[in-house]
């Protein structure tokens, strides 16, 4: 049964509140009254739930220690989620101890001077395997990802074992103040910069707005919006799940909702994978009970259908979902070429049940209906994108699928 609307308003209230005082905080400012002691323990190296006693002393009868130690990315967005499923868990195990590690710097954060297309082509998982690095080694016992970013396989011997309720899914234009109120994307100017570090975005963009100029920009959601009010972008597009979970005042940014039919979104953005180990089944249990199961199947039909067609972050892909009345789930799909002069488009509906079979069967679809052709452009040479890291992270561990 899903928390009440309240509780999850309140988990999201302070997960916001945390966030934006570390924000201030970084820019030279104090934080507000009353979450002094609230940031302290956001930026700690080792961040604990825990009381005063200490973690040390939440034992069973057995003497063993109820800590649950979760994994996650450095920037500001990532710990807000982070501390989300946190207050999640809360809710479910009031007496559950709980320790966010000190977030870490993953390949994509660092390396900001190539496209996520060039990355992804090299290495999978760009911002997710350092985490997954950490629960194999037993660094963490679970990780917090934006599941959008999760390969469609994982190394063996991690499983994702909870899927929370989705954000908006959609994609949000982000103008310059001088465009504000002006119209969104229908009153750009020609040779208006848009950046986007999206492959699918990009294409949607130049196929219904060629006059446009489509500019790569990397970095974290606070870098990227720096980077257009100094004035080197006219306009952005974010996912306006990110803006939204750090609070009004970055939704407040938001000029225009691009959505489906027009504007497909990406596979399983806005909603959030939590990933432990295959043979922990106490976390398992944990994690899969604050999962969102509408969310979950639609998720789980977005992915088995990228998993099939073998995509991912070099692939212009966008997807739409929407639970039907009767059990029943609709999944469409677009592939663009990435300058949008050519697409495929299929819609399809199965049962809520069952949605990898859906998302397989869709791709089949895709693949007959002259996908196939489509996709051969992004691969190198005859062979597949690379769908896992595992053997190179870890060369014992051979890959398993989601």
């Amino acid at each position: 049964m899903a928390p009440p609307e309240p509780q999850l308003a309140f988990a999201w209230a302070c997960a916001g509140l945390a966030a934006l005082a570390a924000v201030r905080i970084r820019a030279g400012k104090s934080a507000a009254p009353g979450v002094d002691k609230l940031v302290a323990t956001t930026s700690s190296p080792s961040v604990s739930s825990s009381d005063d006693k200490g973690t040390s002393e939440k034992k069973d009868k057995a003497g063993k220690s109820h800590v649950l130690r979760i994994g996650s990315r450095k920037s500001d967005l990532a710990m807000v989620q982070t501390r989300h499923v946190e207050s999640l868990l809360k809710i479910k195990y009031p007496d559950l101890c709980i320790e966010v590690q000190k977030g870490v710097m993953s390949m994509g954060d660092n390396q900001l001077g190539e496209s996520l297309k060039a990355l992804a082509a090299k290495t999978p998982g760009v911002f997710t395997k350092e985490l997954e690095a950490g629960l194999l080694d037993g660094q963490y016992d679970a990780v917090v990802h934006s599941l959008k970013d999760m390969p469609t396989t994982l190394p063996g011997g991690l499983v994702l074992a909870g899927i929370t309720e989705r954000e908006e899914p959609e994609d949000a234009l982000v103008v310059h103040e001088k465009y504000r109120g002006k119209g969104g994307l229908e009153a750009l100017p020609a040779d208006a910069r848009v950046g986007t570090s999206s492959v699918r975005r990009e294409a949607i963009l130049r196929r219904d707005y060629p006059s446009l100029q489509i500019v790569l920009i990397r970095g974290n959601l606070n870098t990227r919006l720096a980077k257009l009010d100094s004035g080197e972008y006219d306009a952005i597009v974010l996912a306006v799940a990110g803006l939204k979970r750090l609070g009004k005042e970055f939704a407040a940014r938001i000029e225009q909702v691009l959505a489906p039919p027009k504007f497909m979104y990406g596979v399983s953005q806005g909603a959030l994978g939590l990933q432990c180990r295959a043979d922990d089944e106490r976390t398992i249990k944990m994690l899969k009970s604050i999962e969102h199961p509408e969310s979950a199947a639609r998720c789980k039909a977005e992915r088995a259908l990228l998993r099939t067609l073998q995509g991912g972050c070099q692939v212009p892909l966008g997807v739409a979902t929407k639970i039907l009345p009767g059990g029943k789930l609709e999944l469409a799909c677009i592939i663009l070429k990435e300058d949008g002069s050519e697409s495929v488009e299929r819609t399809l509906q199965g049962s809520q049940a069952e949605p990898e079979k859906l998302g397989e069967t869709l791709a089949n679809d895709l693949l007959t209906g002259g996908a196939s052709k489509l996709l051969e452009s992004f691969k190198a040479g005859d062979a597949p994108r690379p769908l896992t890291y595992g053997s190179a992270e870890k060369p014992h561990v051979e890959a398993r699928r989601s």
